[in-house]
């Protein structure tokens, strides 16, 4: 039996810390005894960015905000599914997950940071979405396993009426506000009602073959 690699570790600013295992070829990311993500769980993550673009289709030069980079299944889902003419930003706040990106899972990876469509932000997503009102036509929210700080504390604020009111504002109209989790969150879904969203809940296969456990994406649009 191959015994699973600790690669390396990173630290969150205000959080606990993040180790990236190697096992066989697959990786995962582990924050304490929860695994965070995996090379073989990522369907899910393609779907928030393939279920959003499509709902802005027909938006020309479209400007999608992913956060956080993770594993990069998100940000290469969104750029198979882009124009030419496209612009995505990328909002990573731990520099560690771009060096494991452009090292030990530079495969996993291909090459998706240097398309010429990617701007790369080594920062909080919270503060890129306050300084940008009406610049998004998409945002794509993965930064933890649901609409809670469990990687990182300050991110309740995304998920606050306040964040979430911000969030709006820095879209553009006809914008999608996309957040994925893990499991269902009754509460939070009332929260994106109350914060004057029409809210399209997705459950979507953790798996890309539609097996594993199911997850959950809220599409969230200005009412």
């Amino acid at each position: 039996m191959i015994p699973r690699e600790l690669i390396d570790t990173a630290q969150v600013p205000d959080g606990e810390e993040l180790r990236l295992y190697r096992h066989g070829t697959d990786f995962m990311i582990v924050l304490d005894r929860n695994e965070l993500m995996s090379t073989r769980q990522r369907g899910s993550e393609e779907a928030l960015a393939t279920m959003a673009v499509a709902r802005i289709a027909k938006t020309p030069r479209p400007h999608v905000l992913v956060g956080g980079y993770g594993m990069g299944f998100t940000l290469r889902a969104a750029l198979a599914a882009l124009p030419a003419d496209a612009m995505v930003t990328v909002a990573e706040v731990l520099p560690d997950i771009i060096e494991w990106a452009r090292g030990p899972m530079a495969e996993v990876a291909a090459g998706c940071l240097d398309d010429p469509r990617v701007h790369l932000i080594v920062g909080d997503v919270v503060k890129v979405i306050e300084r940008s009102p009406e610049t998004f036509d998409a945002i794509l929210l993965d930064v933890d396993n649901g609409p809670d700080g469990l990687v990182r504390p300050d991110n309740n604020r995304l998920y606050s009426r306040r964040g979430l009111a911000i969030a709006g504002e820095a879209l553009r109209p006809g914008g999608v506000l996309a957040i994925w989790s893990a499991a269902k969150d009754e509460r939070f879904a009332r929260r994106l009602d109350e914060a004057g969203f029409d809210v399209d809940e997705v459950f979507v296969r953790a798996r890309s073959n539609g097996k594993g456990a199911k997850h959950v994406i809220w599409f969230a649009t200005q009412a």
